[in-house]
C-alpha cells in the first residue's frame, strides 16, 4: 500500500516529534503493508514555515536511518499546504512540493482551515488550475464547514478537485459525522485516495487496512484496494524512480 498523507518526518511540524517517534510510526506502517509513503509535512505560514530545503533535509535523517534500522520503507516528499494568499507566492516562488502528477496536471495537498470552508475557494482552485496545478484536498469529510452543509464541497468536485480521505475517518475513528460523510464520498466514487494522515503512535498511526476493509464492505474489495495501491501509485510513481 501506498500512503499519500502524513506527518511522520522529524521535528517539522505537529507530527512526529523525533527521529525515534518517526522510526516507531515507520514500524507501524510497514506492519500494516504500506511499503511506500509520501510525507506531507505542513506548510502553513506562520506556524510551520517550512521550505523544500527543510523538508528535504528532515528526509535526509528520516531515509539514513530507515536505512541503518533496516526498515523496509520507500519514503518521498512533498507537502500538505495550507489554503491562503501566501499559497500563491509560494507557487511563483517555486516554493511548493507537489504531491505527484494527475492527468498532466501537477497534484497540490490542500488543506483549507478545519473550522470552514474558505471564502474566495473556488477562486483559488481556479487561479490553480490556470497554472496546470489540480488541488487535492486534504481529509474534506473532517471540515466542520463541510460536516455542517456536505453540499459545499460540489463545488469543488465540479471544479475538477481530487479528494483524498483519511483512513481512519472510514473506519469511525473521527466521529459519525465524518465517518458518513466519507461514507458518502465513497459511494458516489468521489474518493480519490484513501490515506493515513498519521500524526503519533496513539490516536493517529500510519494504518490504512481498517478503512480499506470497511471500504471494501461500501465498494467492493478491488475498487477499495485501487484508493491505497494502483491510484497513489499512479499519482506520486515519480517521486520513486
Amino acid at each position: 500500500m501506498i500512503d499519500l498523507h502524513n506527518h511522520l518526518l522529524p521535528g517539522i511540524d505537529d507530527g512526529a516529534p523525533d527521529l525515534a517517534t518517526s522510526l516507531a510510526l515507520a514500524r507501524i506502517a510497514v506492519a500494516d503493508g504500506i511499503t511506500h509513503l509520501v510525507c506531507t509535512p505542513h506548510i502553513h505560514p506562520g506556524r510551520y514555515d517550512n521550505t523544500p530545503a527543510i523538508i528535504q533535509g528532515a528526509h535526509a535523517q528520516f531515509v539514513a536511518a530507515l536505512q541503518a534500522a533496516d526498515i523496509p520503507l520507500q519514503v518521498a516528499t512533498a507537502a500538505e499546504v495550507r489554503f491562503g494568499a501566501e499559497l500563491m507566492l509560494g507557487i511563483g516562488a517555486g516554493q511548493i512540493p507537489f504531491l505527484g502528477e494527475w492527468q498532466g496536471k501537477q497534484v497540490l495537498l490542500l488543506e483549507f482551515p478545519h473550522g470552514e470552508v474558505p471564502f474566495g475557494a473556488e477562486r483559488m482552485i481556479s487561479w490553480l488550475l490556470q497554472r496546470n496545478i489540480v488541488p487535492m484536498l486534504a481529509h474534506p469529510e473532517r471540515n466542520k464547514g463541510i460536516m455542517r452543509a456536505p453540499a459545499r464541497l460540489k463545488p469543488f468536485i465540479e471544479q475538477g478537485c481530487l479528494l483524498q480521505v483519511t483512513a481512519a475517518s472510514v473506519a469511525g475513528g473521527f466521529g459519525p459525522a465524518a465517518e458518513a460523510i466519507a461514507h458518502d464520498l465513497l459511494r458516489e466514487g468521489l474518493v480519490t485516495i484513501l490515506a493515513s494522515d498519521a500524526h503519533n503512535q496513539e490516536y493517529r498511526p500510519p494504518i490504512l487496512t481498517d478503512g480499506v476493509r470497511q471500504a471494501a464492505r461500501l465498494i467492493g474489495e478491488a475498487r477499495a484496494e485501487a484508493l491505497v495501491s494502483h491510484t497513489p501509485w499512479q499519482i506520486a510513481q515519480g517521486h520513486f524512480q
